[in-house]
């Protein structure tokens, strides 16, 4: 990890903050984005969601349409920079990022900085879900445009005591940069700029491993466009939060999915040749809603839910049908996860769909999954979150995850920091 030369917005008062910020690009529905971009002109969904209008849009052929939207990105970034409303740091520097909840749970807490990218072979940094080649496109377009990293990667890395004594060191000023997200979460950061203790920090995480915990398409857009651009290789990286696995690090929730046009009667009957199928009473768990949570929360619940947001079956006991889908090469880690079984012994196997992004939605809270279950005449599976350890554990072993299996909370707000690829 190296300091770098950031790019923030010229304001950084506490509301002005939240108005201009977003959540990750991933995280962001079409309907989002209006709302964040109707909210400020300067609102970061211009640069990583861009949507030219107008002329800009005009003429040109339809295959076309993806350079103009990259390329009005990279206008509209470079004229915030000429316009003053974003300013460059004289001085490199790593940042200390605190997320607190407001709620009284314990803080999460790391440092943002330059990450530079490992080479072929390296464990350094350990990747543990599967990527569309798509979106991977889509991220690198963007890189390419910009030369710019819009949003940082996360990373949790192995613990050391002389890192957590470090990010204590550096936090004892006020933030240089604060605010408090829609969903109650403080985002605090601190400029540091000390050579001695960025020389430590640097030496202190050079000596541990890391789990990309969020933002694999953008890690491999980092280092497809790195290939792109051979002249600049030897400082490649990429802009990263690396916080602690364990205390002080990120929680693990799960990515739900939905299965657009499959009715809950038909789900039911072709899932019964390889999993135990019991009814859920909806009306005696007080609703549908309350019968999800309290299943998610009961530590000796197994398997996963489906619903079409009436009815309600669970689904445990795999069979050996079901076991046989998995990969037989992958680890036992990876064997026994819920989403594995769920993708490779439920939706192809039983079900019959491939995993192309039409096919399998993902759906990252429950109010998000049943609606999108009853919009396209589906049903919504419902997961249980893999732990941290197992996590770990595939990465470690080099395997996969399907796409979207992890969601790391809490998250980075996007906009806070940018790191230009000049730095």
């Amino acid at each position: 990890m190296r300091p770098f030369r950031a790019l923030t917005y010229r304001r950084h008062d506490p509301e002005q903050l939240a108005r201009v910020s977003s959540p990750a690009y991933d995280l962001v529905t079409a309907a989002a984005r209006h709302r964040l971009a109707a909210a400020d002109p300067h609102n970061v969904v211009r640069l990583i969601l861009p949507e030219p209008t107008g002329a800009e849009d005009a003429g040109g052929a339809a295959a076309d349409r993806p350079g103009l939207v990259m390329a009005h990105a990279a206008r509209t970034l470079r004229q915030w920079e000429v316009d003053g409303v974003l300013q460059r740091d004289a001085r490199p520097a790593l940042w200390v990022y605190e997320l607190r909840p407001t709620d009284g749970a314990a803080a999460t807490v790391g440092w943002l900085g330059a990450v530079a990218l490992p080479p072929a072979g390296s464990r350094a940094v350990l990747p543990h879900e599967d990527t569309f080649p798509a979106a991977v496109e889509g991220r690198r377009a963007l890189l390419a445009a910009t030369e710019t990293d819009l949003e940082p990667i996360v990373l949790a890395h192995d613990p050391d005591p002389e890192v957590t004594a470090l990010t204590s060191a550096a936090r004892t000023d006020a933030p240089d940069l604060h605010l408090v997200d829609a969903d109650g979460v403080g985002h605090h950061l601190w400029r540091v700029t000390d050579p001695a203790l960025l020389e430590a920090v640097g030496a202190a995480l050079a000596r541990t491993e890391a789990v990309i915990a969020d933002g694999h398409h953008r890690f491999a857009a980092a280092q497809a466009h790195a290939r792109d651009d051979a002249g600049t290789t030897e400082r490649a990286a990429v802009l990263a939060l690396v916080t602690p696995m364990g205390p002080g690090g990120l929680r693990v929730e799960p990515i739900h999915r939905v299965l657009p046009g499959l009715d809950l009667a038909t789900a039911g009957a072709l899932a019964a040749r390889g999993f135990r199928v019991t009814e859920l009473d909806v009306a005696g768990r007080g609703s549908l809603v309350e019968a999800v949570q309290n299943w998610q929360l009961d530590p000796v619940e197994s398997g996963f839910l489906v619903t079409d947001g009436v009815g309600l079956l669970h689904l445990d006991a795999p069979r050996d049908v079901v076991r046989a889908a998995v990969p037989a090469e992958g680890p036992p880690a990876l064997q026994r996860l819920d989403v594995v079984l769920a993708h490779h012994g439920l939706f192809q196997r039983l079900w019959g769909r491939g995993d192309g992004t039409e096919e399998v939605l993902v759906a990252h809270d429950l109010e998000q999954a049943l609606h999108a279950a009853a919009e396209r005449a589906g049903v919504a599976v419902l997961l249980r979150a893999p732990s941290p350890a197992d996590v770990a554990d595939v990465a470690r072993a080099g395997a996969r995850m399907p796409r979207k299996s992890t969601l790391f909370v809490p998250k980075p707000r996007t906009g806070l920091v940018f790191r230009p690829h000049d730095d």
